[in-house]
């Protein structure tokens, strides 16, 4: 189902609450309250303050970007491991690294911004943010402006790739082993996302109907899950793959079945904009040769969702 219009959107954390789990999940909707290391909703990611000129790929920016000396990320920093707030309220996970990554090439800060995820492409598109980074999967209808959450459509400059998963009780004891199984249950999703879009295409196929529960946030799906309220959670694979192995210290879930229609991520640059997105290009070209892309995906346990070839408007 790659052409549906996917949500999709961090070093392992060293310690979860013996007393209460640290759900470590996803799509916070935290709209303008935002929050980073400083209080101020932002946080760097890239280096120090300024321009570095000396970078190999400053010269590839356009000179706006040169001259403030930082790329302005629109994100919605709770999708672990994805991009979240760790237990120091720090702005951690493979997106934030991917960009401190890419800052160091090309030789600018890239400074997160917190927000609502179907929000961020219209804030890109306003000037708000020069660019998002949010494990936002590459479609056409986004691409186009076609869906609800990408009002003015934007290019996508593709640097990971990630598929829908089913997260369950450990142990699972409703004996799930794909989608065909969900029929019957109460299964969680996040609002206006593929994995929504997965469920009810599932449930035109049930004789026993699903009992949807559509979450506002991926981290309430998760909870639910935890508290028995649902019986499975329909969530990215590597937030999923994630839970399974972190929440409770492993304890508590376990993904079932295989990688959903995997699709790619993309960095979301306006349209008019392609100096910045073919600099964006060339920059995670350039982490996948000098293999710190790699790095950053073997720190969070991500190979799976590793590429090979820095594209533009791959997805479906």
């Amino acid at each position: 189902m790659t052409s549906l219009t996917r949500r999709s959107r961090c070093t392992v954390l060293g310690a979860f609450a013996a007393a209460s789990v640290l759900l470590l999940s996803a799509c916070g909707d935290q709209t303008d309250g935002d929050k980073g290391s400083d209080g101020s909703g932002s946080s760097g990611a890239g280096g120090g303050g300024g321009a570095n000129a000396e970078a190999p790929l400053f010269d590839l920016l356009p000179e706006a970007i040169q001259e403030a000396g930082e790329i302005k990320v629109g994100s919605n920093i709770d999708y672990a491991p994805i991009e979240f707030f760790d237990e120091n309220d720090e702005i951690a996970g493979i997106d934030p690294d991917i960009a401190a990554a890419l800052g160091e090439v090309l030789g600018v800060n890239l400074t997160f911004s917190d927000g609502t995820f179907d929000g961020l492409v219209l804030g890109l598109n306003n000037g708000r943010h020069d660019i998002v980074m949010s494990a936002m999967t590459d479609t056409k209808d986004r691409q186009n402006g076609i869906s609800e959450d990408a009002e003015g459509g934007a290019d996508f400059v593709n640097y990971f790739q990630a598929g829908s998963a089913i997260l369950v009780a450990k142990g699972n004891p409703e004996g799930v082993a794909g989608v065909e199984d969900l029929c019957g249950l109460t299964v969680a999703a996040q609002r206006g996302t593929a994995n929504e879009y997965l469920l009810d295409a599932q449930q035109e196929t049930c004789d026993e109907a699903i009992s949807p529960m559509i979450n506002e946030t991926d981290s309430d799906s998760i909870t639910a899950l935890q508290s028995g309220r649902a019986q499975a959670v329909i969530t990215d694979f590597p937030v999923a793959l994630y839970n399974e192995l972190n929440a409770g210290g492993g304890d508590l879930f376990e993904v079932v079945g295989e990688q959903i229609d995997a699709a790619p991520y993309g960095i979301a640059v306006k349209k008019d904009n392609t100096e910045l997105r073919d600099a964006l290009q060339a920059a995670v070209q350039e982490i996948i040769d000098n293999g710190t892309y790699g790095e950053v995906l073997a720190k969070w346990n991500a190979e799976t969702g590793a590429i090979d070839e820095a594209t533009v408007n791959a997805g479906e």
